[in-house]
């Protein structure tokens, strides 16, 4: 295996579907790093992606680990623990697209498999490289309300796991990192509507600091929405995932221009469009070669699977009772 910081890194991403698609467009834009292979369980579409990004095709992940340093793994979620599993005993760095397992059991022993072995190991919480997301750090503190709304489309892709753990899981995620306390209660509904998985749900998180959070997903509307909306002391913070905008509501001192109303300054703040996904792979390139912590380490993932599990198992007593 090459040394990292010497060298250019090099990359296999293993899974070209649409999403891995694109996880091969950015290796293959990444200056310091060398696609070598893209791999696929459909040799065409290997090869089809590969002439592409000017890589070799496989069928065989197994094939391409001993000339790699580091892999994305964009397969359907069930085969994510037995094929991160060969790429850490293989010694390679991973990213591993969410949700990082379909067990518990499973994400932990694939993070001491990757301490073990002193492999990064990031999990593919895309949103959190969106830049409304980037910048809520330097401007909330102490949230104690927050309610959230992903709607999508239906789309076949993803109806491998139901919507909490197709679509809820990202703001699962960014609750976790935004709110640093033990969830104390979780109560959940959901309805199948367009497959045999749950589309739509609404979960009710409580926190050991009294924070509340309200999360509704659903992959059965007829328009997109992903929005936040946070309240601590001070303001009312409004954020628009996919129109990258942040507004912050905040008590003012002096005389309302309303009379009978509190006076209440607005700060808006847009962000370019940017490439989260580009972002994403960046920071994995760099904290494989710099060896730095990544963005969302596989314990975070960890983490927003244990609750999109707990919201799972309420959302089928209320479906199935």
């Amino acid at each position: 295996m090459s040394d990292p910081v010497a060298n250019k890194l090099r990359a296999a991403v293993i899974g070209v579907g649409y999403l891995g698609h694109f996880h091969a467009q950015k290796y293959q834009a990444n200056q310091d790093v060398e696609l070598v292979g893209v791999v696929d369980s459909d040799l065409a579409r290997a090869e089809e992606i590969a002439a592409e990004v000017g890589a070799q095709a496989f069928a065989d992940y197994h094939d391409v680990l001993p000339l790699v340093d580091m892999v994305s793994i964009v397969v359907p979620t069930q085969f994510h623990y037995a094929v991160a599993k060969d790429c850490f005993n293989a010694g390679c760095h991973v990213l591993l697209e969410k949700p990082i397992t379909q067990t518990v059991a499973e994400a932990d022993e694939l993070i001491q498999l990757a301490e073990s072995k002193g492999l990064t190991f990031q999990v593919g919480h895309l949103e959190r490289f969106n830049p409304a997301v980037m910048a809520l750090k330097g401007i909330l503190h102490n949230p104690e309300f927050i309610e959230s709304h992903r709607l999508a489309p239906f789309k076949p892709r993803g109806t491998d796991v139901n919507v909490v753990l197709d679509l809820m899981i990202h703001d699962i995620d960014i609750l976790l990192s935004l709110v640093d306390h033990p969830l104390k209660t979780i109560n959940s509904v959901g309805v199948p509507v367009l497959s045999e998985e749950v589309d739509i749900a609404n979960a009710r998180l409580q926190f050991e600091n009294g924070c509340v959070a309200n999360v509704t997903a659903s992959r059965a509307s007829r328009e997109t929405m992903r929005k936040m909306r946070i309240f601590q002391q001070d303001a009312y913070v409004s954020i628009d995932f996919q129109s990258r905008k942040i507004s912050i509501y905040k008590k003012k001192k002096g005389i309302s221009l309303i009379p009978g109303l509190p006076n209440v300054g607005i700060e808006e703040h847009s962000f370019d469009q940017g490439d989260p996904l580009k972002d994403e792979i960046d920071s994995f390139v760099s904290s494989v070669r710099h060896r730095t912590p990544p963005v969302v380490s596989g314990v975070d993932g960890k983490r927003a699977l244990e609750v999109a599990i707990q919201i799972t198992g309420k959302l089928w007593h209320e479906v199935t009772e």
